[in-house]
């Protein structure tokens, strides 16, 4: 077996991982395929590259020897292949569009428009992890994603890794239609503090870290007692068994009732990322419009946000990320300019 550069991106994949099983999800492959591949490599450069345990893989001195000289080799490998690209005059514009979101409001709505606008083909991957996304960008595995973060508590972005933030928006309370609190249009987080709560399994996007603090400096610890992703949370708060947080564009869904936070403590911030240099500057500004152009329509398809907003005008209803995006600058923190009062308001 000759080594390749695809072998090179095997190894730094693992090691950067930690694990075989994550760096097959970064890699879009199967583990046992993985693991037969690095068993393949550790042949062939003759020792083992990784320590692999029930905690993860940890680089062996040859493993560490072989991981810096990739580190070398693919950046260069990685620029030469883009600037053939450019130089061929065809384009990044032309390629297939990977793209990836969380769940939400840039999901669907950002590809329904790369699909109708785009010439070549476009194809989604869905993640419940933001910072998977950010390793399938920074792994060139996508070209695009939409991820979200807590302002409370930014998403770690590389140097590699552009953004835009394409909306920002509230945290907002979801409660069974039967519950007492449903009545009201907004809810303190001290008067939850009996309340059994539904949260996400994964914590990489900070909504268990930020209900923990949120409920901390309102006296109590929440009582977390169902773990589920979005279509489960659905169920189990519709039908009375908890209550959870949400995003302000959360869809109706028969027997949740989406009620606002008092002084609003928590806020959601929706961002476009991509890796620097890949897609070209038009591409990106298009697919950004693609996603706030999907916002806007996911904003006027929820009812009870339209309904906060107008309890709350001077709310921002959009920003960039300071200094995320050196190629343009980040805009203020504020009221929504006076010409997009149409598009989050009824």
């Amino acid at each position: 077996m000759v080594l390749e550069t695809r072998h090179l991106q095997v190894v730094r994949a693992v090691a950067e991982a930690g694990s075989v099983t994550r760096a097959a999800a970064l890699l879009g492959v199967s583990q046992p395929s993985l693991t037969g591949q690095l068993q393949r490599i550790e042949n062939r450069l003759g020792g083992l590259l990784f320590v692999r345990d029930r905690r993860g893989a940890v680089p062996t001195p040859l493993g560490e020897f072989v991981l810096a000289k990739a580190r070398q080799v693919l950046p260069a490998m990685e620029a030469l292949h883009h600037e053939s690209l450019r130089y061929n005059a065809q384009g990044e514009e032309q390629r297939r569009i990977r793209y990836g979101a969380v769940p939400g409001p840039l999901m669907a709505g950002t590809l329904r428009r790369l699909g109708e606008q785009s010439p070549g083909e476009v194809t989604l991957r869905t993640e419940t992890s933001s910072a998977m996304l950010v390793q399938l960008i920074a792994h060139q595995a996508l070209e695009f994603a939409s991820v979200l973060d807590h302002v409370e508590r930014p998403l770690r972005l590389g140097a590699e890794i552009g953004s835009r933030v394409i909306a920002v928006e509230p945290a907002m309370a979801l409660l069974p239609e039967s519950h007492p609190l449903a009545r009201l249009p907004e809810v303190e987080i001290a008067q939850l503090a009996d309340a059994t709560w539904v949260v996400p399994p994964m914590d990489d996007n900070g909504l268990r870290e930020c209900l923990l603090r949120l409920c901390a400096e309102a006296g109590f610890t929440p009582r977390i007692a169902h773990e589920t992703e979005a279509t489960g949370a659905r169920d189990l708060i519709s039908e009375g068994h908890g209550v959870g947080l949400g995003q302000a564009t959360f869809r109706d869904t028969a027997g949740i009732a989406v009620r606002g936070l008092a002084r609003t403590p928590l806020s959601i911030r929706h961002i476009l990322i991509w890796r620097r240099g890949v897609p070209g500057p038009a591409l990106v500004e298009e697919v950004a419009a693609h996603a706030a152009a999907a916002y806007t329509a996911a904003v006027a398809r929820s009812p009870a946000y339209l309904n906060w907003l107008e309890r709350h005008p001077g709310y921002p209803a959009g920003a960039d990320l300071p200094g995320a995006d050196p190629e343009r600058p980040p805009g203020p923190r504020g009221p929504a300019p006076a010409d997009s009062g149409g598009l989050f308001r009824r």
